[in-house]
């Protein structure tokens, strides 16, 4: 690892940290306040691209709350396809049927229906990914073990890329490294924000 990778990986941890611990500090009560925000926003880009099928995540307690949108995608015919968390640190990817249960090792909740074939994302018109933070210059801050980054990274054809934050986790730029997946835009509670990637 260079100097620069180094400092740029210190950079996201630190950044990590503090956001992690404001988001601890806000509780789940802040993300179910804005679910129905977020949920609007969402289902307008789902139909704004003209998406059928999409992939989405389930989301922890004070993430924001993508769970009201995945309702709202099983009543509208949508197929939404969730992650899994392979040993292997990549991810499997199964359809999503309402029920849910927590993985054991990283206390992921995860859906609890047959994995994919990988070749299930071909079919994907739109992803939305879970983000710690997202720059407006598209780079984003994950959680730290690179799932997404090597999903994506490892795709053919990707299609348009979508990381869900707060409004408060939306900045100009976040700490980022060459390995690091810049995405096309960013969802909020208030709003839905093409990068300057896109």
């Amino acid at each position: 690892m260079t100097d620069q990778e180094a400092a740029a990986e210190e950079a996201k941890r630190a950044l990590r940290r503090r956001l992690r611990t404001e988001r601890a500090a806000r509780g789940p009560a802040f993300a179910a306040e804005r679910a129905p925000g977020l949920s609007a926003q969402l289902q307008a880009l789902t139909e704004q691209l003209g998406a059928r099928t999409v992939t989405a995540y389930l989301s922890l307690p004070e993430e924001p709350d993508t769970r009201a949108f995945l309702r709202w995608a099983a009543a509208s015919g949508i197929r939404v396809l969730l992650p899994i968390i392979r040993s292997d640190g990549l991810l499997d990817w199964a359809e999503h049927d309402g029920t849910e249960t927590i993985e054991a090792t990283l206390g992921i909740p995860e859906p609890t229906t047959e994995a994919l074939a990988p070749s299930a994302l071909d079919e994907v018109d739109l992803m939305l990914i879970p983000a710690t933070a997202v720059g407006r210059d598209g780079s984003r801050l994950g959680g730290g073990r690179g799932f997404f980054d090597k999903t994506i990274a490892s795709m053919r054809e990707c299609p348009p890329v979508y990381a869900v934050v707060h409004d408060e986790e939306l900045f100009d730029s976040v700490p980022h490294a060459a390995y690091d997946q810049p995405v096309d835009g960013v969802v909020t509670p208030t709003g839905i924000h093409p990068t300057l990637r896109s």
